[in-house]
């Protein structure tokens, strides 16, 4: 639930409503958690691409799987977007938060000097605004966390794509997700981990160019829920 009177220091968002829209990229990129090691850890276990595999030793690699779909070109460009799509909400959300604040400080300022009439009024008028503050912060999340997750979903698919390419190509056998909140690798060398080299891969493929290095650092991701979805059915929710 979010608390319209509660809000953040600097913009006067609600801190339980829109502030999670304006978190960093840092975690958005967990949106497909589910996604990630379903696929990769399925497509690993299928017989098809054991009896594919050549003959020898296994070849195991890891990758951040969350990362590499959030960090690549379109990615970055995709939740860039998205952020600006929600920056007039925002905006509109931050106006009736300190209407509401302006209204609750004018109520205390004036207490003991209005009618018990009118301060009943008074305090009803800023209950009702407030309950509309609260209704239109969390549709709009909601609102917002549906679109991320349906843009994750449709670009993890085809960083997938990539992914099981270039393990292919590269001889490796098994491919582990370390981005895993209970992750089970404990130790990877850093000569193992492909996300680097499969996020250029993606980048080379989709032709998107590399976004000015201040909006990189900026854009904003929130963490859907993992999807649980399977390469034969990577958008499902």
């Amino acid at each position: 639930m979010f608390s319209p009177s509660s809000a953040d220091s600097r913009t006067g968002i609600p801190k339980e409503s829109f502030i999670q829209m304006k978190r960093s990229l840092v975690l958005a990129v967990m949106l497909a958690s589910g996604l990630a090691s379903s696929l990769v850890l399925s497509a690993a276990a299928q017989p098809a691409a054991a009896s594919a595999a050549p003959a020898g030793p296994t070849k195991i690699a890891v990758i951040a799987f969350q990362v590499a779909v959030a960090q690549t070109n379109e990615g970055q460009r995709e939740f860039a977007d998205l952020q600006k799509k929600y920056e007039p909400k925002r905006t509109q959300l931050k106006a009736l938060s300190d209407q509401v604040e302006g209204l609750e400080k004018q109520l205390t300022a004036q207490a003991g000097k209005l009618s018990e009439a009118e301060t009943a009024s008074r305090t009803t008028a800023i209950e009702t605004k407030k309950k509309q503050l609260q209704r239109e912060a969390e549709d709009a999340q909601t609102d917002f966390q549906a679109e991320m997750q349906e843009l994750y979903n449709g670009l993890a698919s085809k960083v997938y794509d990539v992914l099981s390419s270039y393990a292919q190509q590269q001889g490796y056998t098994l491919v582990l997700d370390v981005a895993q909140t209970q992750n089970p690798v404990l130790y990877a060398s850093e000569s193992t981990n492909i996300t680097k080299a499969v996020i250029d891969a993606y980048n080379v493929k989709s032709g998107v160019p590399a976004p000015p290095a201040a909006a990189a650092s900026s854009v904003p991701m929130i963490a859907p829920k993992a999807s649980g979805a399977t390469k034969a059915a990577p958008a499902a929710k």
